[in-house]
C-alpha cells in the first residue's frame, strides 16, 4: 500500500478525520472484497496525485466494527468523503479513476491543472472583481487562474497558496454580493458576505454600533439596523430589505462620519479594561504541536491572576464559537511550522476595518518573541482567516517554527509571550 494512504482504525479514526486540514476519503474495505482490490490502485493513484488537496485512508470493516457500525457501511467498497470532520459524500462500489474524481470535484481544492464546471464558475467570480483570468485556456486552472487567486487571497487577508479550497471559495462568493442583492436578517447559520459588511460600514458611520465590521449578521448587527429603522420612522424588525436599504442610501448622502463608532467603542473598551492580567479572562488555541508551550503559558497567566480556557479544536471556527461563549477577553492562537524558521502574528483585518487591541498586541508579541527564540522576525500582519474574523475579542494568531526550536525554548517563548500579554494589558489607549 503506498505512503500516502493512512491505515485507521476505531482508535484513531475520530483523532485523524478531525484534524485534517484537507478533505478525507475513507475507503471501507476487507481482505475478502474483490471490487476493494480492483480500487485500491485507483486510490493509491488518486493519493499520490491529489497530495496536500486530498488525504486517503482505508479501515477494514472486519477489525474496526465500531466505525463501521456508525457510519451504516452495509456493502463495500464504500467510499465516504469527510471535510471539516463532517460526511459531504459517500460513493459505493468501484469506479473508474475518472469518475470517481468528477464525483469528489465539488468538495476538492482547486489547484493548477484542474479543469471543469467548477474552475469557469471561480473564473468567473474572479473576473467579475477585476482579477483576470482570459490567459488561460477555457474551464482551465492554468497560471493566469493561480496568479489571480493569489491576488485575491492577499486582498482578502487569507492564506496566500493559489489553491481554491473550501475558505477562499466561500469568500469569493462573499466578495460578489452588494448591498441591495438580497434581503438581510438575523438567522442561523447567519448570513455573510460584503453585502452585510457594506451595510455595517454604513450603520457604523451613522453612529449604529454593529460591532466590528466582519461580514457576518450577528445580533450585533441587527440590534444595530432595528435601532436605525426606529430613528427613521420605519418598522423595527432588524431586516435590511429595499426599503431599509434605501433610506440608508438615503441618509449616507447627507451624513458623513469620519470614523466607524464600533473603532471608537473597541478604544473605549480598551482603555476601561483594568490594565492587569488579574481577572482577565484569556482563551488560549492550539491544534497540534504547540500543547506543551500552550499549557506553560496557561500556568503562568493563572499564576499572574487570569483565568483561562484551553482551546485544542482542530478547526478555527470551533476555537472562535468556543472563546466567543465563556466571554473570553483576548484570544492567542499558537500555530507551529515545523520547518519554517520564523515567527510571524496576524490579527483581525477587514472590509476597511482592523482590530486596534488586536494589532497591539501582535507588536507587542513580535517585539519578544522573535529575540527569544533566535529566530526572523517576519512581522505584524492583518487578515481575515476564520478565527480571527470570527472571535469577538482582540485575537491574534502567533505562527512559529521551527520546531526544534520550540521544543529546545518553550519555556522561554511562553516567558515571552506572557511579558507581550502583560505589556497589552498596561497599553495606554487615551
Amino acid at each position: 500500500m503506498s505512503e500516502k494512504i493512512v491505515t485507521l482504525d476505531d482508535a484513531t479514526f475520530d483523532e485523524h478525520v478531525k484534524a485534517a486540514d484537507v478533505p478525507v476519503l475513507v475507503d471501507f474495505w476487507a481482505e475478502w472484497c474483490g471490487p476493494c482490490k480492483m480500487i485500491a490502485p485507483v486510490l493509491e493513484e488518486i493519493a499520490t496525485e491529489q497530495e496536500g488537496k486530498l488525504q486517503i485512508g482505508k479501515l477494514n470493516i472486519d477489525d474496526n466494527l465500531d466505525v463501521t457500525r456508525r457510519y451504516d457501511v452495509m456493502s463495500i467498497p464504500t467510499l465516504i468523503l469527510f471535510k471539516d470532520g463532517e460526511v459531504k459524500a459517500r460513493l459505493i462500489g468501484a469506479k473508474p479513476k475518472g469518475q470517481l474524481l468528477q464525483e469528489l470535484s465539488a468538495y476538492l481544492p482547486l489547484g493548477t491543472g484542474a479543469e471543469g464546471p467548477a474552475v469557469t464558475d471561480v473564473r468567473r467570480r474572479l473576473d467579475a472583481l477585476g482579477f483576470v483570468t482570459v490567459e488561460d485556456p477555457a474551464a482551465c486552472y492554468g497560471p493566469a487562474t493561480r496568479t489571480a487567486v493569489e491576488a485575491f487571497q492577499h486582498r482578502r487577508g487569507l492564506k496566500v497558496d493559489g489553491v481554491c479550497g473550501h475558505q477562499t471559495w466561500n469568500t469569493l462568493v462573499e466578495a460578489g454580493l452588494s448591498l441591495g442583492d438580497r434581503t438581510l436578517w438575523r438567522r442561523t447559520p447567519m448570513l455573510r458576505g460584503d453585502d452585510v459588511a457594506e451595510l455595517q460600514q454604513r450603520l457604523g458611520a451613522l453612529g449604529f454600533d454593529t460591532g466590528r465590521v466582519d461580514g457576518i449578521f450577528g445580533r450585533q448587527t441587527a440590534e444595530a439596523l432595528a435601532e436605525f429603522q426606529r430613528n427613521a420612522g420605519l418598522p423595527a424588525d432588524g431586516i435590511a430589505g429595499s426599503t431599509t436599504v434605501a433610506e440608508l442610501h438615503r441618509v449616507q448622502l447627507r451624513n458623513r462620519v469620519p470614523q466607524l463608532v464600533s473603532t471608537v467603542r473597541d478604544r473605549e473598551r480598551l482603555r476601561d479594561a483594568p490594565p492587569t492580567m488579574v481577572g482577565r479572562h484569556l482563551a488560549i488555541g492550539e491544534s497540534g504541536g504547540l500543547a506543551t508551550t500552550a499549557g506553560a503559558l496557561r500556568r503562568k497567566l493563572v499564576a499572574a491572576g487570569a483565568r483561562v480556557i484551553s482551546l485544542h479544536h482542530p478547526d478555527g471556527s470551533a476555537q472562535a464559537h468556543e472563546a466567543n461563549a465563556v466571554g473570553a477577553e483576548v484570544y492567542i492562537g499558537l500555530r507551529l511550522d515545523p520547518g519554517h524558521a520564523g515567527c510571524s502574528t496576524s490579527f483581525y483585518s477587514g472590509y476597511a476595518y482592523e482590530s486596534p487591541g488586536g494589532r497591539r498586541l501582535g507588536e507587542l508579541i513580535q517585539s519578544l518573541v522573535p529575540a527569544a527564540l533566535g529566530v526572523p522576525d517576519e512581522g505584524v500582519t492583518g487578515m481575515s482567516v476564520p478565527v480571527l474574523r470570527e472571535t469577538q475579542m482582540p485575537a491574534v494568531i502567533v505562527e512559529v517554527g521551527p520546531a526544534s526550536a520550540v521544543v529546545e525554548r518553550g519555556p522561554v517563548l511562553a516567558d515571552a509571550l506572557l511579558r507581550a500579554l502583560v505589556a497589552w494589558a498596561t497599553t495606554s489607549w487615551d
